[in-house]
């Protein structure tokens, strides 16, 4: 039975990671060719689709933590998944109004090349027990740049999209109701604003981690 499992959680994988990569890829494709023709207020609207998908794709990653079937820690991948579905559908998604911003056109670039590295690297290693060393140093290097361009992206939308947030009272549920309960999405983004003070320096931390184990194992063999 182990056998088994070993084996379809191996085809699960290979094929998860690789159908990743080809959705990522497209949106890199489309973002970079609507950026040289069109310019950074049209990238959304040439990727929305695709990068709903994507993204919301990686919700399966949580379970993937919880249940084993990877070895990265939930404390690493909950955050940095559940960061990246706020603003894809949080933001971007519910308030147009901010679909032009130029931050979206360095939002889809930092995530998707780090996406398109990362699904890569995981699909070979799924698919044949190991990467080629210049896919490990990407996977392992490129974060220095993409990540803060990444993290400074998501926080830039939200910020930007605090006054149609307060303006709109869009999710927001007033008092009085039949739960006698209150709730205010535009307060809800300030405090996830502020999550990302200690936890961007945290799963950074982590990255680096996680970058001197792998190169100095791979310097090694």
């Amino acid at each position: 039975m182990a056998g088994i499992f070993s084996s379809l959680r191996r085809i699960y994988l290979i094929v998860y990671n690789w159908i990743l990569f080809f959705g990522w890829f497209q949106v890199f494709y489309l973002a970079v060719k609507t950026l040289k023709q069109s310019g950074h207020q049209s990238v959304y609207a040439a990727v929305e689709k695709p990068l709903i998908l994507a993204q919301s794709a990686a919700l399966l990653e949580i379970l993937h933590s919880l249940t084993g079937i990877v070895r990265s820690p939930v404390t690493a991948t909950l955050p940095q998944v559940s960061s990246r579905l706020y603003v894809t559908w949080g933001i971007l998604y519910s308030f147009p109004e901010i679909r032009t911003h130029f931050f979206v056109g360095s939002l889809v670039i930092s995530w998707s090349i780090t996406e398109i590295i990362r699904y890569s690297f995981f699909g070979f290693k799924e698919a044949f027990g190991f990467a080629p060393s210049w896919l490990l140093w990407l996977r392992y290097s490129t974060f220095l740049l993409l990540y803060p361009a990444g993290i400074t992206s998501e926080v830039g939308l939200i910020y930007n999209a605090l006054p149609y947030l307060r303006e709109s009272g869009k999710y927001s549920i007033r008092m009085p109701n039949k739960w006698n309960f209150s709730f205010d999405y535009y307060y809800n983004a300030l405090l996830i604003l502020g999550f990302y003070v200690p936890g961007s320096p945290h799963l950074y931390g982590y990255m680096l981690g996680q970058r001197k184990k792998a190169l100095s194992k791979a310097k090694s063999e």
